[in-house]
This record gives structure tokens, sequence and C-alpha cells, in this order.
């Protein structure tokens, strides 16, 4: 299990709250966890009173996690990061005085007495872990942070012993790993995670790479992870439009170059695509960090051939890292419990209730299997011949064909707790009567604007496109610049869907599977888009706005490589048969399209909750029924779990 911060590790309760997660997946049969990263000292946090181990104060609080892991079999390492000149605070450090772009911060650099007094500071939190109980240590050597930073020539522009040649730039981290090693002797586990893949201007060499890591193995390293992209990096390397597995042909290329274990990781989330990883010679052990939040109990279904119980993370960063950003305890979209364990706990039923839930969209259909779970006795009416709701429709949007995963568990959750499906099946108010609890999942249905023309032919909405009811030409325009309206330009930007593997997504991102180039970067390799689109929406507001905070850059990334045409701050005048006229800054403008798809939103849909009103019959109501807004599965799938607990 990779590392991945939480956000427990900053909460009042954090290290009895860790020991529950990380105990649960120990049970699930993770043979290795990483913990998220831990400051070895104060210039090294993340943020302000981020978690870090520098003094023996320090210990008590770990070792209930360490002992919790323990109890369960498994074991666990502490992750030392020193966040260098991404720390968002104003004591950050660096090799060299140079901001992050990402960052508001400007580092101040390292002298050579702070070079050995932080390289100590490594030393001392390694030991201190060793004191907590940890079986190892996990050095971020990569991403960007710290020690990356003086790797690279790009960040270290040092001219002293700690800068300049190669030999010099890579000290810095084999002193760590010396000293580490020479303070806990043979038998703790030193994990380096060595960034093969920087995906910066004037990153490391291929040879540079090959270089450190025998250096590092030389050092004492036990094992060495992988490391793809620098958090300033343009290119996607853990969201949904990331091939599975798509960059275990770095940790390939690294393979006999070293004699000690290679980790490979990023968007490896089923046991098949683990398994090939393996085979093809890939790597000699695989690491996943949002799947075992998605699936705690992931590796004993797959020890148990139940892969298609498993829970499947979708790679959607949206109650993972999103949350993390906006300084929120992570979850997950798909398994609301993780990271909450301790806050929404699973209890079993003392009393069993017949319950009905009408709408097998993601809130239904999370309810649904949450009461059967807990012993109720379930029945689930869809008024369409298939489950999913909006995920139907999402999953048809390239770089969202993770749903399908989560539909397949879903579908054989129902089949496993005996929930009787009715399907396709409009329920009615009689259908409902005689249930001790009724819960409206109904969902939402498109919202429809009235502009002259918005009843004509060429004029569609969402669902009748995504859903392969009718067909777009060349030339649209998009009503709508929210996430629906994001993901129908994607979806009709897309090309042969068999383009979509790892080597069109390396050559259309600018990564040079070849390494001819210092940080694994070439020139974007961009195909003629497929139509002329035009994004609009009435707001002053920028474009995808409201798009999650780790992914909606690429979003916008996508559509502009593609030539997609942003408006906004208008109004629409009307629709003919020449196209679509607005107004913008006071000048009135034809866009000549041959299509119109309204995106503009959603409305709750209620029918069936007047009639049960009238006929005096109580019902909760949760997802896209009780708020349609933006479409939002995590908080449809929230309100599913949270009302099944109750219930």
């Amino acid at each position: 299990m990779g590392s991945m911060h939480t956000g427990l590790e900053e909460e009042r309760d954090g290290f009895r709250r860790m020991a529950v997660y990380y105990a649960l997946r120990a049970e699930g049969g993770v043979g290795l966890i990483v913990t998220g990263g831990v400051a070895p000292n104060r210039s090294g946090w993340v943020a302000p009173f981020s978690l870090r181990l520098a003094s023996p104060s320090g210990v008590q609080g770990h070792q209930l996690v360490t002992e919790a892991v323990h109890d369960k079999g498994g074991a666990i390492c502490m992750q030392i990061l020193h966040a260098g000149r991404y720390g968002y605070h104003p004591l950050c450090v660096a090799p060299s005085r140079l901001k992050a772009p990402i960052n508001r911060f400007r580092p101040r650099e390292l002298s050579a007495r702070g070079i050995h007094s932080t390289i100590a500071d490594f030393v001392k939190s390694a030991v201190l872990a060793g004191d907590a109980g940890y079986d190892g240590v996990e050095v971020m050597g990569s991403e960007g942070y710290l020690i990356n930073e003086f790797i690279a020539r790009k960040t270290n522009k040092r001219t002293d012993e700690w800068g300049g040649s190669f030999a010099n730039r890579i000290r810095f981290p084999l002193a760590i790993v010396r000293g580490i090693r020479e303070a806990l002797g043979e038998k703790f586990i030193i994990i380096y995670r060595l960034s093969m893949l920087d995906l910066v201007d004037d990153g490391s060499s291929w040879e540079e790479i090959v270089e450190l890591a025998g250096q590092i193995e030389q050092a004492g390293a036990t094992i060495i992870n992988t490391g793809i992209g620098w958090h300033e990096s343009r290119i996607p390397t853990i969201a949904t439009l990331v091939p599975r597995a798509g960059f275990a042909w770095v940790t390939k290329r690294l393979m006999g170059s070293v004699t000690i274990p290679l980790v490979t990781s990023n968007r490896i989330n089923m046991p098949e695509v683990a398994e090939a990883v393996l085979a093809e010679g890939c790597a000699d052990m695989v690491s996943m960090a949002r799947p075992f939040l998605a699936d705690p109990f992931w590796v004993k279904k797959a020890e148990e051939g139940r892969q298609d119980e498993i829970n499947t993370c979708i790679a959607c960063n949206q109650a993972c890292l999103d949350h993390i950003f906006a300084r929120m305890t992570a979850s997950c979209l798909v398994n609301p419990r993780a990271c909450h364990e301790t806050i929404r706990p699973f209890t079993q039923t003392g009393s069993r209730k017949r319950i009905a839930v009408v709408g097998a969209g993601p809130a239904g259909l999370a309810c649904a299997v949450m009461a059967a779970t807990r012993g109720h006795e379930v029945t689930l009416f869809e008024s369409s011949a298939e489950i999913g709701g909006q995920f139907r429709l999402a999953r048809e949007i390239p770089g969202k064909e993770e749903f399908r995963e989560t539909l397949r568990y879903y579908r054989r959750q129902i089949e496993l707790l005996q929930i009787v499906l009715k399907m396709p099946w409009s329920a009615s108010m009689v259908d409902l009567q005689g249930y001790d609890e009724v819960v409206l999942a109904t969902g939402v249905k498109p919202r429809m604007i009235t502009i002259p023309g918005s009843d004509l032919s060429h004029v569609l909405n969402y669902v009748e496109v995504l859903s392969g009811k009718k067909q777009v030409d060349r030339r649209v325009a998009i009503i709508g610049a929210g996430g629906i309206g994001f993901d129908m330009a994607t979806f009709l930007l897309a090309k042969d869907s068999a383009q979509h593997d790892w080597q069109h997504f390396m050559a259309e991102w600018g990564v040079d599977s070849l390494f001819t180039q210092a940080g694994g970067l070439k020139k974007q390799e961009l195909l003629p888009p497929a139509r002329e689109i035009h994004l609009l929406q009435r707001k002053a507001t920028r474009p995808g706005a409201g798009l999650g905070k780790t992914t909606g850059w690429i979003h916008r990334s996508v559509l502009k490589k593609n030539g997609v045409r942003f408006w906004n701050d208008l109004e629409y005048l009307g629709i003919d048969a020449e196209g679509l006229r607005i107004r913008q800054a006071g000048e009135d403008i034809l866009l000549a399209v041959d299509n119109v798809v309204i995106c503009a939103g959603q409305v709750s849909e209620l029918r069936l909750a007047a009639e049960l009103e009238a006929a005096c019959i109580s019902y909760h109501i949760i997802g896209g029924a009780l708020e349609a807004g933006e479409l939002d599965a995590e908080r449809a799938i929230l309100q599913g779990v949270e009302l099944a607990d109750r219930l």
C-alpha cells in the first residue's frame, strides 16, 4: 500500500483513527503498508503543523498505529517526506532560492550547515520511527520534494559540493540513506522512492536515474519504489484518463540495473492489471494507494478469486486528493467509510426491516447495498432496463470508463445480498405500500432552456447524446460550461477508442517513452480535432470554475488543445437554422453550428414524492432527487450510505 496523505495526520484524534484505518488494510491482506508523509523537521512541513517526527515525545502516538497493524499480521513503514520548496509556509527551504510555480512562498536556500543538519534530521526521524515500532521507512526522493530538488539541475543551482556535477547533486540522498542504514542496522527496511520520470524540463536523464539507483542500492536501500512526475508537471499521472498501469514501462526500463526489488505504481487498480505488470517483467512488486481507500479487502478478495467483488478505485480524485487540497480529511467517492472508520462504523441491524429503494443510480445503489449488508430486506426499483442512473452516462466519457467497474461492483452486491431488483419497473404509490421504510433516489432529469428555437430538431440535451439516441454533426455549440458541458465536449472530441492506449496517451501529452530528453518530455503530438466546438455559459466566471481542484486543469487542457472555443458573460438570443445567436459585450454574434447541445444543469425528479405525501406515506429522499445542482456522485453515495446506517 503506497503512501498517501489522508488528513488524519492532522486530526486531533488522528493516531487512533489512523490505527483503525491502517489495521483494516492489514486485515485485508496488504503485504506492506507505507504511511502518509511525515516531516523530519519543521521546515519540511507540507503545511503548517503537518505531522512530523522529530523528538521522542512523538513516538507514543505512532506506536498506536504500528501495534494495530502488527496485531493484524501486517508490516508498516513510515514515509519521511521533506516538502522542500513545495512547503506551503514561510519556513520552507530548498537547495536554491527558486520559487515553485505552484507555491506562493519562496524558499530559503539551505546553507552547507543546514544541509548537514537536515540529513541528521532524516536519520533521527528514522531512528524514532524504529522506536515507534515501524518495520522501516520510505525516504521520499521523488515528486519534486526536497531530495528531488537536490538531484535535478532544474532546482539545484548551487556551486558548492552539493551542486554542479551529478555526483555532487546526489550526495544529499546518498548521505540520508547511508545514515539511516548505519543507525538502524541491516534488518530495518529502507524504501527509497526514486523519481524515474520527472516530467519537467531540465529534470534527470535516464543515465542519471540508472546511476542513482545503483548508488542508492550500494548506500543500503532495501527496495526502490517508482515515483512519476513532479507536482508542478502539467501531465496527468494518476487521473482516470491515464491508462491503467500507464507508467509501468518506466520501472521496466530499470529492471536488471539493480539487484534489490523494484516497485511500480500509478493507475494499477485491479488484480488482472497487477498480475500482468508482474508477468511482463515490469517490476518485482506492485504498489497501490487509492485502490485500498476504495476497498480495504482488495488483496483478500483477489487471493480468494473474488475479483468481481472488489470496489474498484475509479481514479476520480474527488474525495481523496481534492479533499486534501481543501484541508479536509480524505475519503473515497465509492467508499465513504474510508478514513472515517471510527466515525461511520459499520454495525449490523438489531431490527430487520422491509425497505423499498426507488432508483438505482449512485445514491439508490449505495443505500440499497448498505441497508442489505446491515441485514435489512431490500427491494430496489429501477425504471430503466439497467442500473446506474447518471453513472451509465458518465462511463461513456473518455477517461471515465472506470465507472463501469463501480456498476459491476453494485451488480454483484445485488446478487450476493439477494436484493430484490425490479427492473424495468416504474414504481407507483401502490408498489410502495407495506414497507417499513421508503427511500426515494429517483435522481434528476435535464434542465431545459427557454430561448427562441430551443424546440428545433437539431437542439439536443446531454442525455440524448451520451445515450446514443441522437447523433451530433461536426460543428457544435454546448450551452452550459459546468462539469456536464466539459464532459460533453470531451465526448464529442473522442477519436477511435482504439487510440486510447498508453502509447497514444504518451504522444498526446508529450511524454518521451524513449527518454531521449532529460525529464522525459517531448513535443505533444496533436491530431486535428474531430469537431468544431463552442462551450458557452451566461456567467462571467471562468468556464469550468467548479471542476475538481486536482483534475480541472486536465479537463481544461484537453479542450484547449483540441481547439474548443470558450465563451462566457453572454446572453442567448435564439437558435435557428443558421446556428446559435448570442450577445457578448454589446455585440450580436452568430455561431454557425449544426447542433446545439443543452448541458444547462438538472432538476430533481420528484413525481413520486407528491404522491406519497398525498397518501400519507413517509419517505426519505437522497441524491439528485434531494439536491440536483452539479451532478455529484460523491455526495449521492455518501447520502445513501449514511441513510442506510440510520435505518
